[in-house]
C-alpha cells in the first residue's frame, strides 16, 4: 500500500461532525440519499410493476413482480462481492464508492423517465451494479477515518447507521405521497435528484474531508494477474453472450429460467465460499470447528431473511390489495394511507426498539442468552410475525380488507427478531472467522440475504397458489420449527464455537 493507516488518518480533519472526523458528515450525507433512493424506490417498485398501464404501471403479472423484487435484492448482495473485489484489487474504496453512486443515480434517472419494460430493466441493471459497487465500500471508508485504538469509532458507526434508518424511514412516506398524488415517475425522480445532490456535495468536499482514506488500492493486481484477469473476464463475457444467444434462439431464455438461475447461485455461492475456507491449509483445526458451528447460524439467518425481506414483496402486496387504507372506516380519520407507507414501519420500530433490546442484553449480564439462543429467538419472532397474519386472513375473500394494525403488528414482531439476529450475526461472523478469511466471512454473511431472496423468488409462487392464511401459516411454522431445532443443537454449537459467545 502507498500509505500507512496512520498517514491516512492523519490526513483527515478529526473534528467537524458532532465530535467525529469531518469526513463522516460527507459519508453520512451520501449514505442517507443512497438509502433514501433505495428504500423509496423499493416502496413503490412492486406497485409500479403490477399496476396496469392506465394507472402508470407496467402491467406485469403480480407473481412476476414479486419474484423480481426478490431477485433484485439477491443480485445486489451478489454484486457486492464484485464491488469489494474491484475496490481491493483495482480501484480503491473511494473510486468504487463514487462510481457506484453515479451509476445508481443514472439508474434512478432511467426509472424517472416514462418508458416500457426495456427501460425498466436497464434501470434495474444500473441500480444493481451501482449498489454492488457502493454497498461494501462506503462502510470501509468510514472505518478508515479512525485509528484502530480510537474510542470514537463505535459511536461513529452508530451515527453512520442512523443515516440508513433516516433514509429508510422518510423515503417511503415522501415517495409514497408523490406516487399517490402525481404518479410513479415523480417518486422515482426524487430519488434521482437526491443522489445527484449527494454526488455534487461529495465531489466538492471529499478531498478536504476524507484526505487519503480509501484512495489506495490495498492489494493491486500484478502485471501477470492483470493479464490473466482480462482473459478470464473476456472469456466469461463471450461465454455468457454465447449461452444467452443460444438460450434465446431455442426459447429457453425465459424469466422463469433466469429466476431459477439466480436462486441456484444464491444457494451455491455460500457453499463454495464455506468449502473454500474449510478446505484451506490456512484454516487450523479450531477454526474449522468454528466454521462448522457457523452452519446452523447461517441456515437460521437464511430462514429469517426469507421472511423479513417479504415485507417489501408479499406484505407489500397484501398492504396494497387486502388492507383497509381508508382510515375513516377503521379509526374515523379522514386520510387514505398510501400502501408505500408500510415500508417505513420497519425502520420506525428499529429506532424505537434497538435501545431497549441493547439495554436488555446488557442488564442480563451472565444470564445473557447464548448466540444460538438469540438466533432461535429471532426465528420465533419472525415465525410469529407471519402466524399472526393467519388470524385476520382466515376465510377472507378477494374483497376483504383487514385492519392495518395487523400489518403493523407483523412488521413489529419481525423487527424484534431482526434485532436478535442481525447485529449478533455480524458480530459472531467476525468472531468465528478464520484469521486468513475475515473479509470472506463477512461476504458470506451478506450471502445469507442473497440466498434468502433467491429462495424467495421461488417461494412467492406459493402465495398465488395457497390462500393467505395457508401461506403465512406454512412459513411461520417453518421458522418456529427451525428455531426449536437450533435451540436443541445449541449445546453442540456452543461447544464447537470454542469459547466464543
Amino acid at each position: 500500500m502507498k500509505y500507512t493507516r496512520e498517514e491516512m488518518v492523519a490526513s483527515v480533519p478529526q473534528t467537524g461532525f458532532f465530535g467525529q472526523p469531518k469526513g463522516l458528515g460527507i459519508l453520512f450525507f451520501v449514505e442517507f440519499w443512497e438509502r433514501f433512493s433505495y428504500y423509496g424506490m423499493r416502496a413503490i417498485l412492486l406497485y409500479y410493476m403490477y399496476y396496469s398501464v392506465s394507472k402508470g404501471g407496467l402491467g406485469l403479472p403480480i407473481e412476476m413482480a414479486q419474484s423480481i423484487m426478490s431477485l433484485y435484492g439477491a443480485l445486489i448482495f451478489m454484486t457486492s462481492l464484485i464491488g469489494g473485489w474491484l475496490a481491493d484489487r483495482v480501484l480503491g474504496s473511494r473510486h468504487a464508492l463514487f462510481i457506484g453512486a453515479t451509476i445508481i443515480m443514472f439508474g434512478h434517472i432511467a426509472l424517472a423517465v416514462p418508458g416500457g419494460v426495456g427501460t425498466f430493466l436497464v434501470s434495474m441493471a444500473l441500480i444493481i451494479i451501482g449498489s454492488g459497487m457502493m454497498k461494501p465500500n462506503i462502510a470501509n471508508v468510514v472505518g478508515g477515518l479512525y485509528d484502530k485504538s480510537d474510542d470514537r469509532m463505535d459511536s461513529g458507526f452508530v451515527i453512520f447507521y442512523m443515516s440508513v434508518n433516516m433514509g429508510a424511514l422518510l423515503s417511503p412516506m415522501i415517495v409514497g405521497q408523490l406516487q399517490t398524488k402525481l404518479g410513479f415517475h415523480y417518486g422515482f425522480g426524487v430519488a434521482a435528484i437526491g443522489m445527484a445532490i449527494a454526488l455534487v456535495v461529495y465531489a466538492m468536499y471529499h478531498k478536504k474531508s476524507l484526505g487519503l482514506v480509501g484512495r489506495d488500492v490495498p492489494n493491486p493486481l500484478t502485471e501477470s494477474e492483470k493479464s490473466k484477469t482480462k482473459k478470464v473476464v473476456g472469456l466469461s463475457v463471450v461465454g455468457l453472450v454465447a449461452i444467452g444467444t443460444i438460450a434465446y434462439l431455442t426459447g429457453y431464455l425465459t424469466f422463469n429460467a433466469i429466476s431459477l438461475l439466480v436462486t441456484i447461485l444464491g444457494i451455491t455461492l455460500p457453499v463454495v465460499y464455506f468449502r473454500m475456507m474449510y478446505k484451506s491449509e490456512k484454516t487450523d483445526a479450531v477454526e474449522k470447528k468454528r466454521l462448522l458451528a457457523y452452519i446452523p447460524l447461517f441456515i437460521s439467518a437464511i430462514m429469517f431473511w426469507a421472511i423479513q425481506e417479504q415485507g417489501a414483496s408479499i406484505l407489500g402486496t397484501f398492504a396494497d390489495q387486502n388492507t383497509e387504507l381508508d382510515l375513516s372506516k377503521s379509526f374515523g380519520i379522514d386520510f387514505t394511507v398510501p400502501a408505500a407507507f408500510f415500508q417505513s414501519i420497519n425502520p420506525i420500530f428499529i429506532v424505537l426498539l434497538a435501545p431497549i433490546i441493547s439495554k436488555l442484553w446488557s442488564s442480563l449480564g451472565k444470564r445473557n442468552p447464548s448466540t444460538p439462543a438469540k438466533f432461535s429467538l429471532g426465528l420465533f419472532f419472525a415465525g410469529t410475525s407471519f402466524l399472526v397474519m393467519v388470524i385476520p386472513t382466515l376465510g377472507m375473500t378477494a374483497s376483504t380488507k383487514v385492519n392495518p394494525l395487523w400489518v403493523v403488528l407483523s412488521f413489529a414482531l419481525c423487527v424484534i427478531g431482526e434485532l436478535c439476529i442481525s447485529p449478533v450475526g455480524q458480530s459472531t461472523t467476525v468472531k468465528l472467522a478464520p484469521k486468513s478469511f475475515e473479509s470472506t466471512m463477512l461476504s458470506l454473511w451478506l450471502l445469507s440475504s442473497a440466498a434468502a431472496q433467491g429462495i424467495n423468488a421461488q417461494l412467492v409462487r406459493l402465495y398465488n397458489i395457497l390462500d393467505n392464511s395457508q401461506y403465512f401459516g406454512f412459513l411461520g411454522l417453518m421458522a418456529i420449527i427451525l428455531g426449536v431445532i437450533i435451540l436443541i443443537v445449541s449445546p453442540w454449537t456452543k461447544k464447537m464455537m470454542g469459547g466464543i459467545h
